[in-house]
């Protein structure tokens, strides 16, 4: 059974933990006795006898066959247990990298084996003993081989949590095991299927280098019970320290294995001690002796606070690669328009904005006589419009407002322009191309709706091809993107700052768009699964979740509106160098998340950089850029990034590429795989 179900979240979002065995050939009594009595989820199963040598084995049978001593044949489980509740533990004797040849030859036949047999049983996955040495050549190459055809099942590498700055091990010369995950991935070339199970010792390394693991493929947290304190009742606890990082991986769908004998003195079991952590009453001569630990687990499990109700709808989101919004090539569908529609604190901050702006524009003395012209820019279904009319009957100021859209899906028919004649001469203007009257859907329906008849023009065309009839005193637009600038927002209001008045003001006033290095390899492993150079070089909206940030964000490219000058370029280029900090250790960089933040007027401001990102706010994810080679950065070692913005005559794209401390390839060169189209 899983962890316990918490306030506010469905089934599907339950976490689970599992048990280590020793070798035992009775699998069903092992699987029962683990499940049923210990109320574990699964076993991590030796599944061969660890007293097997190949070559001994051929020694006693003289050359002849032999059947080799797994756990039990495949009928002692039906499929779905197997499958369900039973990862499989390779050998740990296992040494491919000795120098004794006979054992390197054993344990590459008994790796061999034991995956085959895992195979053949469906096992999910299959936990592999960690590297002997620091040389781990030979036994990644095997199990790279391994990897090449096989199924579905991921291998999880053992792995120690380890990292000291001073002192070295035995089998981490560097004392970092972070390094020897990452020398043996190498080796393994990134694959998808290879995947880290971590041992959570007694002692945890700094904050920060624990957060590296975050973007690394973490399958399985194995916590050894001498890793737990003691609490006044006698019962075992985590520090908090442990307690963070136990539920920063159940927050990031990392499973959790308990290992190790009974290390406490606990207490004869009370009546109220006797309740397991899903209510049920368990009698004290069935109680698994690693009961408390598994229980403790899941009290952390479920005290964890719930998600807000933002974060649950953008669950599905999490770590999904999108293709970024073509705004002046596609029209958004109507579903786009609703979900952008409901972000309340976007379009509050707005209001703000646009209610400052016209209390300093319209002092109180004339705030009854004169009239501010407001342009709405991309009104989509009119919620700007609608905040700009709060925000004058707020501050009491009068408004005479244009809704330009360009969208043709948001226009009435002719015929039905003709049915609603009556609204056609309070909310219509010529749209310059046909010479003939358009009514957008979405805002004709406020018109009606909201009493706007008085108030809004409605204006079918391209902002960039509008003549306006007056200047305007504010224009108003929502055309950022993730990136700020990636939906071209500065080649719009270009074109349309034409009709704004010489001390006219713009909202947004300004934004500016960053970047931070990420370690990011689900992200990567979903890039590179298409086989192509292309997809390495375009950028994604992706809602970040599995990835660890590396370095705080800097900013890259800054655009201001309006911008009068004669000699304006939205063309930009900017040399970043991030430091990476010294406790961190070595790291991967997988490629850039991006984010912006804009000054809407003045003071309110409206953003997703992380440090100063609007609260509850979801109208936008970051941006990812990926690298097409990943680049491993050392601690007092700066990484160097290049960033362009390039602009040509019908597109818009970005460049990037890493200067140091190993050069990649210039990514995008001349827009070849992604731009934006103007």
């Amino acid at each position: 059974m899983a962890l316990g179900e918490r306030g506010g979240w469905d089934k599907s979002e339950s976490r689970y933990c599992g048990v280590e065995t020793d070798f035992n050939d009775d699998m069903p009594h092992l699987l029962s006795f683990n499940l049923s009595s210990g109320g574990f989820d699964f076993v991590v199963a030796s599944l061969m006898d660890p007293n097997y040598r190949p070559s001994l084995m051929e020694k006693d049978i003289g050359g002849g066959s032999h059947v080799l001593p797994f756990a039990g044949s495949d009928l002692v489980l039906s499929p779905s247990q197997w499958s369900s509740h039973v990862v499989g533990k390779i050998s740990s004797w296992i040494d491919l990298d000795s120098e004794d040849e006979i054992l390197r030859t054993d344990s590459e036949t008994t790796l061999k084996q034991e995956i085959s047999w895992a195979s053949h049983l469906s096992l999910q996955a299959c936990l592999l003993p960690s590297p002997k040495g620091a040389s781990c050549a030979n036994y990644a190459r095997c199990v790279n081989q391994i990897l090449q055809s096989l199924n579905n099942m991921q291998l999880w590498l053992r792995i120690p949590l380890v990292k000291n700055d001073d002192d070295t091990t035995d089998f981490i010369p560097s004392g970092d095991s972070w390094e020897l995950w990452n020398s043996f991935r190498l080796l393994c070339e990134h694959h998808s299927q290879l995947s880290v199970a971590l041992d959570v010792l007694s002692s945890l390394p700094s904050a920060n280098s624990l957060g590296r693991w975050l973007g690394e493929p973490v399958r399985a947290a194995i916590i050894h019970t001498d890793s737990f304190l003691t609490n006044a009742r006698g019962y075992p606890c985590l520090s908090r320290r442990h307690q963070k990082l136990i539920t920063g991986f159940l927050n990031h769908s990392i499973q959790v294995v308990i290992s190790g004998k009974l290390n406490h003195g606990v207490p004869s079991v009370s009546l109220d001690s006797a309740l397991d952590h899903t209510g049920t009453n368990v009698e004290s001569s069935q109680r698994h002796s690693l009961r408390p630990y598994l229980d403790y687990i899941a009290y952390l499990y479920q005290r964890m606070d719930p998600l807000p109700e933002q974060e649950r709808f953008e669950l599905s989101y999490r770590d999904f690669l999108q293709s970024p919004l073509q705004p002046l090539m596609d029209n958004l569908e109507a579903q786009t328009y609703e979900t952008f529609e409901k972000d309340s604190v976007k379009y509050i901050q707005y209001q703000r904005a646009i209610g400052n702006a016209l209390v300093d524009r319209v002092p109180d003395e004339e705030a009854s006589s004169l009239t501010t012209v407001l342009m709405v820019v991309g009104a989509g279904r009119g919620p700007l419009v609608r905040a700009s009319l709060q925000a004058a009957e707020e501050t009491g100021r009068k408004l005479k407002i244009y809704a330009v859209e360009k969208n043709p899906n948001a226009v009435v028919t002719l015929h039905v322009c003709c049915k609603l004649c009556n609204y056609a001469s309070v909310a219509n203007i010529m749209c310059p191309k046909s010479g003939r009257g358009h009514l957008h859907i979405g805002i004709l329906s406020l018109v009606r709706l909201e009493g706007w008849e008085k108030t809004v023009t409605i204006v079918s065309c391209d902002m960039r091809c509008w003549d306006a009839p007056e200047k305007a005193d504010i224009l108003v637009s929502e055309l950022l993107g993730s990136f700020g600038d990636n939906e071209l927002s500065p080649e719009c209001l270009d074109g349309a700052q034409r009709f704004l008045k010489q001390d006219g003001i713009s909202i947004p006033s300004s934004y500016t768009s960053f970047i931070q290095p990420v370690t990011a390899s689900k992200l990567h492993n979903d890039v590179k699964s298409h086989k192509d150079v292309v997809h390495f070089e375009t950028a994604y909206v992706v809602k970040v979740h599995s990835v660890a940030r590396l370095a705080p964000c800097e900013p890259v490219f800054t655009f201001t509106h309006p911008n009068f000058s004669t000699k304006k370029s939205n063309q930009r280029y900017k040399k970043l160098r991030f430091e990476i900090p010294s406790d961190t250790g070595s790291a991967m960089v997988h490629g850039f998340a991006g984010y912006f933040d804009a000054m809407l007027y003045k003071d309110v401001h409206l953003g997703i950089e992380p440090s100063t990102a609007t609260p509850n706010m979801f109208s936008w994810f970051a941006i990812f850029f990926p690298l097409r080679t990943p680049v491993c950065i050392r601690p007092g070692s700066p990484l160097e990034v290049h960033f362009w913005r390039c602009c040509g005559s019908t597109k818009v794209w970005y460049e990037w590429c890493v200067a140091s401390p190993n050069p990649s390839p210039v990514h995008n060169s001349n827009g070849r795989s992604y731009w934006v189209g103007l």
